[in-house]
């Protein structure tokens, strides 16, 4: 018979057999519209914030172009330079220290100084709305000042209400509501506090080396192409090669905030990848279930003449027609995603995602969702085509079959192959997404090779005295057993769930345990070189037991490794956030006590020869960096190349003062600049905090004083928040994990209908069997988790130790919630089928056998 009329013949035999319902199909379809509606809804939500981000670039970025420039303000070249491009903004921003006017609290903030053009696109929205003078302009020697909620509620103040910021006096004359560009300023730890540039100017903060990043915005004339942008980018770099500025365009306004969304996004495609794949086997359960009940179908249609390949298309057809059910509402799922998140995502980033429909990344959550289910029903499928028709209409079912023929098995592999060749060429970091598919299949196997030790074990172990017991134990290794399925479903999704708590448990416990034990007390930043001694006097009076540690500070951006500008380095994602954007720089002439070098040596006190650097241990290494190598780093618009004399290793962990580059003194001869300091006193009660932090900022208001606790206590929020998304993203691998549960548990029902309806009919009574199918999933699932927990916690041990190198413990909480979890799942999903089993009647049952 030609192709065409064997596909059509097999199509129509199809849709007759499918007018029974998708009885049975229910899991199938469940779990791939779960991991496509993942796939596709998290893809599509990125990409709306995208659009968003790019549709509002100029809005974001607060103009076409952004020059940023660290400790220092535009040369009169510069700003003629910037001046010609077009309508220029000049904003300030720094961390500062604004205090009740009577002296009696004070609050961090993050200080944005603005001029007259500001903002140069979109709107600065204040409550109540003011005009720029009666806003920002000076009133009786009182500058004004609008302010975030936050504040307001840190210093519990009301509009109206006066701050002292420096030496200048400002009236909070309206709260902060819409900040246009405040995105491309980065993240704070601080609330907001906005003036005008008179007014910080006036404030006295800006000093020789004060942190202060200043932001210069530029609006092109209309008609400004993205060629346009590019020409000038590389004119500001080659009439100014030592300016030493950041320059970023409206195309990349917020390059952290796109850059975590993809991170982001990554990892949640992965998780709805997981999701998906362990759909499969439950894709792979509904099919072996469903072929099973159609065995007498299936020997009639070989009986009268009809080839396996013909009985392998019409099955096949079938599957992908309930696939293709499943994979279309997992798209109006996924595409619908955008819209709904989007007023959620309002509160949490400040960028609108764009809601729209988005085909490409859709069509990928289909081609995922279809290829996942050829992987997985393949094999069910050849074994069906191959069994003569005696056998079915003489055996119970497809049990013990082995593989299919190789055609079918390597349709299968080269399917699965493609499925995971497709997860690393779509993704943005190929390294974490072939970990990923090494991960997931090594799972897979270690999962089935966990099944078969746990039938070993049972088909090994004495003869128990229990009934029950027996009969449990005999159900876990006989043929057909539901042992290998529920391994293998529910261990995938417990694993990676045990796997993230135990990570956010770790992080969490350093954040709110082991840092601030060895954390300082308080960091104090911008402190002036006149007033370095006096500044160290006030700490020794005010906090005698504690240990002052100072330094010297500046901020500089790397440009440079050998010569090659870091814009054409090929630089390993390790080490790249060295190179991305200013760092800290300092300088000392003795190896400091908590530096250990591990190759070269430290330069004499005296030293006068060209510049040397000491560069990290771990960041130098990922950089492709040795000793004697040369890194060009601009301070203060000018180019500065030192070389490498040494590598030490750095504890970030410790959280004092730590840097990735520290210079010989000779290297920054005469730039002035400012010192940065730490205190640490571990006995000193919150009272005692308090009363040192107002003194210094008394005595010393041009000096930023962070304390480590507070510090502390954002990000344990921030991870506490990151953990929650996380853990729920996870959750959807768990609840694909639980449907395949429930789906392989009803595919052997029918079995268990024989073996109930057997055992009472030799005397079982209903108790003894509930006993017994108890201890068989409470068997199971327990064997499953002790997997679980010792699966997710070497993967856990292994990110916290090696990678974040932190101290790892392991959390008998996240034990017992596992073995409670797989023990209710199991035992409940298990049981909840069982009881109809048990209710059938032995005599319908017995004429069937």
């Amino acid at each position: 018979m030609p192709l065409s009329q064997t596909l059509k013949l097999a199509f129509r035999f199809s849709l007759r057999e499918m007018r029974g319902g998708l009885s049975g199909f229910l899991i199938f379809l469940a779990c791939i519209a779960l991991g496509v509606a993942a796939i596709g809804g998290v893809n599509s939500v990125a990409q709306a914030i995208t659009a968003g981000v790019a549709d509002q670039g100029q809005t974001l970025l607060g103009g076409d172009l952004r020059f940023q420039l660290n400790q220092r303000d535009a040369t009169p070249a510069e700003s003629t330079f910037l001046d010609r491009l077009g309508t220029v903004s000049h904003s300030a921003n720094m961390r500062s220290m604004a205090r009740l006017e009577d002296g009696s609290d004070q609050a961090l903030v993050e200080a944005k100084a603005i001029d007259d053009a500001y903002p140069l696109y979109g709107a600065l929205e204040t409550a109540p709305q003011l005009g720029r003078e009666d806003l920002f302009g000076e009133k009786s020697g009182v500058f004004g000042a609008a302010a975030l909620d936050l504040l307001f509620d840190r210093l519990n103040v009301k509009i109206g209400d006066r701050l002292k910021v420096g030496s200048a006096t400002f009236e909070l004359r309206a709260r902060l509501v819409s900040e246009p560009d405040a995105v491309s300023d980065g993240f704070g730890f601080a609330p907001r506090l906005m003036v005008s540039t008179q007014g910080l100017a006036a404030s006295g903060l800006i000093q020789p080396g004060s942190l202060v990043e200043n932001a210069y915005k530029v609006r092109l004339p209309a008609g400004a192409s993205e060629a346009d942008l590019k020409a000038i980018q590389d004119r500001a770099a080659s009439d100014f090669p030592e300016a030493g500025w950041s320059i970023r365009t409206r195309s990349n306004a917020a390059p952290a905030l796109s850059s975590n969304i993809e991170r982001f996004s990554q990892f949640l495609t992965l998780v709805g990848l997981t999701a998906l794949v362990v759909g499969g086997v439950g894709v792979a359960n509904a099919v072996r279930a469903y072929l099973d009940g159609k065995r007498g179908v299936i020997a009639t249609f070989k009986s009268l003449g009809a080839s396996g390949g013909f009985v392998f298309t019409v099955y096949l057809v079938q599957i992908l027609m309930i696939a293709g059910l499943g994979i279309a509402l997992g798209l109006i799922l996924g595409a619908a995603m955008p819209f709904a998140a989007s007023a959620a995502l309002q509160s949490v980033i400040p960028v609108p995602a764009k809601g729209g429909f988005y085909p490409g990344v859709l069509a990928l959550a289909a081609l995922f969702g279809l290829l996942v289910t050829l992987a997985f029903a393949l094999l069910p499928l050849g074994r069906a085509r191959d069994v003569p028709a005696t056998a079915l209409f003489r055996e119970m079912g497809f049990e013990g079959r082995g593989f299919p023929r190789l055609p079918y098995l390597a349709t299968a592999v080269g399917i699965a192959l493609a499925l995971a060749a497709l997860a690393i060429l779509f993704s943005g970091d190929r390294r974490i997404a072939l970990i990923f598919v090494g991960a997931t299949v090594f799972a897979f196997l270690v999962l089935r090779l966990v099944g078969a030790l746990v039938q070993w074990v049972a088909r090994k172990s004495p003869r128990a005295r229990s009934v029950a017991l027996r009969l449990a134990i005999g159900n876990i290794h006989r043929p057909g057993a539901l042992t290998p399925s529920v391994v293998l479903s529910l261990g995938l999704g417990l694993t990676l769930l045990v796997t993230l708590a135990l990570i956010d448990g770790n992080l969490r416990q350093q954040i709110s345990g082991s840092l601030p034990e060895r954390a300082p007390n308080f960091f104090f930043v911008d402190i002036q070189n006149s007033e370095v001694d006096a500044f160290s006097t006030l700490i020794g009076k005010e906090a005698p037991k504690g240990t002052l540690v100072k330094v010297p500070m500046l901020r500089g951006r790397v440009m440079a490794l050998n010569g090659v500008s870091v814009d054409k380095a090929n630089v390993p994602s390790e080490g790249a956030w060295v190179l991305r954007g200013d760092r800290g720089l300092t300088y000392d002439a003795k190896q400091p006590a908590n530096a250990t070098l591990t190759e070269g040596s430290w330069w004499p006190e005296n030293y006068s020869g060209e510049p040397l650097v000491s560069f990290s241990n771990d960041e130098g290494k990922a950089l492709g960096l040795k000793l004697g190598d040369t890194v060009t780093v601009n301070v203060l618009g000018r180019n500065v190349t030192a070389r490498i004399a040494n590598f030490r290793e750095v504890q970030w962990e410790t959280m004092g003062i730590n840097f990735v580059m520290v210079f010989s003194p000779n290297t920054f001869a005469g730039a002035p600049h400012g010192w940065l300091a730490t205190l640490t006193e571990k006995d000193a009660t919150a009272a005692e905090d308090a009363r040192l932090l107002n003194a210094v900022t008394r005595a010393f208001p041009a000096v930023t004083t962070v304390r480590v606790k507070d510090a502390l206590d954002v990000v344990n929020r921030l991870v506490g928040q990151l953990g929650t998304a996380i853990r729920a993203a996870a959750g959807v691998a768990l609840i694909a994990s639980v449907l395949v549960l429930a789906g392989a548990l009803a595919a052997g029902n029918r079995a268990r209908i024989h073996d109930a309806v057997v055992l009472k009919t030799l005397g079982a009574t209903r108790r003894t069997l509930i006993a017994a199918f108890s201890l068989e999933y409470m068997l199971i699932g327990l064997a499953t988790a002790v997997f679980a927990l010792a699966a997710g916690g070497i993967a856990a041990w292994y990110i916290v130790a090696r990678i974040m190198t932190l101290p790892s413990h392991f959390m008998p909480e996240v034990a017992v919630a596992t073995l409670v979890f797989a023990l209710v799942i199991t035992v409940g999903i298990g049981l909840a089928g069982t009881w109809r089993v048990l209710g059938h009647k032995a005599a319908p049952v017995l004429r069937d056998l």
